[in-house]
This record gives C-alpha cells, structure tokens and sequence, in this order.
C-alpha cells in the first residue's frame, strides 16, 4: 500500500467524523477519496460512496433514535420517492448516460469527466448552504410541527436523483427541507437526516448490484473506518459547535469544488 492509498484509507475517517459532527458532508468527501487518492473509476465510486455514506450513516442514526430524536414520518414522506427515484437512476438513468457525453471539434467531454463536473457543481451549491446563515430557518424551529406533504415529496424525488447520480447522500439538501418544511429542530433534523441518507443510499446501491463488480475486500474495511469515524464526530459534537463547524467545513467543500472543475475541465 503506497502513501496515497493509506491517505485515502485514513480519510475514510473523517467521512465519519463529517456525519457525526453536522449530520452531513460525508458523501461530499467520498468521491474525490475514492478517485483522486484511491483511483478507482468516477462510474464505480459513485456506488462505493452510496455504500459507504449509507452503512455510516445508519450507524450515525441509531445513537439519534436512542435519543427519540428522528422524525420517522418526516423521513416516510420524504424518503418513498426518494427511494423510488435513486434506484431507478443507479438502475437504468447511470448506465444509459453515453461515453463520450460530447464532443466540440476537438474538445471530449467523457461520462467520468461529466459525472465529476457535476458532482462538483453540486458541491459548491453544498458549500452555499453550509456557509450561508441559517437565521430564518431557526426562527421557523420555533414553532408548532406543519408539513408540507407535497413539497416534502418533491424534495425527496429530486434528492434521490442526484444521490443516484453522484453518490452523494444529499444531507446538506435534506436538512434544510426538513427544517423548513417541517418545522423539525435542528437536531432532529439532522437525526432525520441520517436515517433518510442511509436508507436511500443503500437502496440506490442495490440498484448498482447487476452493474457493477464489488470489490467487497476493498469496499468493507473501507466503510468499518467511516462508521468509526461517526463515533468519534458524534463524541466531538459535544464539545464543538457544529453550526460554526459546518461554516468552515463549507469553505472546504467551496475549494475542492473549484478544485474538481479545475482540474477535471482544464488539466485532464
């Protein structure tokens, strides 16, 4: 194992620590572990990611259940077409996507490129939210539990997509829907969140199961790593606040976005 694959491995880690400590950034982590440091294809990292985010995130849920802080009919409305739309696009929409996407005279956007660009366009909307203050949403907490049934619904389709597309859990989304659909504290929220990711994840990686080859021996202590680091983030929330934690963690994300577009458009 060379430097670069034991960097990957203890980057697993802080996937965890992400989830633990603000219930979300996890997925925004995996795929460029798994590309840049690990070098395994765009097409199957993305599938790695949904097994990875969804085993630790499931883990992640289970200390918020125990605290009776999980909304479980939030996570229903917002996880039935979520769940129908991350399968069907891990199913049918990924393998369908052409390679190459196009081509403009000499200049080829392949599937692998595409699939990076996108997921980094995702991330610096991800880094928006993170850094953005939250003042509305908090005066909203306030208040009595309402749900908006269909917009709850809408949100929970379109996430499933894009976590069908990138691999990416989606908790900087789900959240605030959450939040401002529901009326959910934060803290449940983010509970909600957790089981909402795990669940969709793990069944959109089932979707990638007659696609893809699995490397269990790679993919499993990859993943044991990651739910040891929810543990440790779950320990550390405690003590640091996530709010100011999510701020810094979304300039990160901003970076690597800017990063990813950089140098998958430019330096390929």
């Amino acid at each position: 194992m060379n430097s670069t694959e034991i960097m990957g491995f203890a980057a697993s880690i802080l996937i965890g620590v992400s989830l633990g400590l603000i219930g979300g950034g996890g997925s925004i982590l995996t795929l460029p572990v798994l590309v840049y440091l690990l070098n395994i294809s765009p097409v199957i990292s993305t599938a790695y990611s949904l097994f990875i985010v969804g085993m630790t995130s499931l883990v992640g849920s289970a200390s918020f259940m125990k605290k009776k802080l999980v909304n479980y009919r939030a996570a229903l409305v917002f996880a039935i077409p979520s769940f129908t739309t991350v399968f069907l696009t891990r199913k049918y929409l990924v393998p369908a996507i052409p390679d190459p996407l196009f081509n403009i005279s000499d200049f080829e956007i392949s599937k692998n490129v595409g699939i990076m660009v996108f997921f980094a366009l995702i991330m610096l909307a991800a880094s928006y939210s993170m850094i953005k203050n939250k003042k509305e949403e908090k005066e909203e907490n306030t208040g009595e539990l309402k749900f908006n049934y269909p917009m709850i619904a809408l949100e929970g389709g379109l996430v499933g997509i894009l976590t069908g597309i990138v691999g990416a859990g989606g908790g900087f989304l789900i959240i605030p829907a959450l939040v401002l659909f529901t009326r959910l504290p934060m803290k449940m929220a983010v509970g909600t969140s957790l089981l909402i990711i795990a669940a969709k994840s793990l069944i959109g990686f089932l979707g990638d199961l007659s696609n893809i080859h699995v490397d269990w021996a790679f993919l499993l202590p990859f993943t044991a790593l990651s739910v040891s680091g929810i543990f440790l983030g779950t320990y550390l929330s405690k003590f640091i606040s996530g709010e100011k934690l999510k701020k810094s963690f979304g300039w990160f994300v901003l970076v690597m976005g800017i990063y990813i577009i950089t140098k998958e458009v430019f330096f390929k």
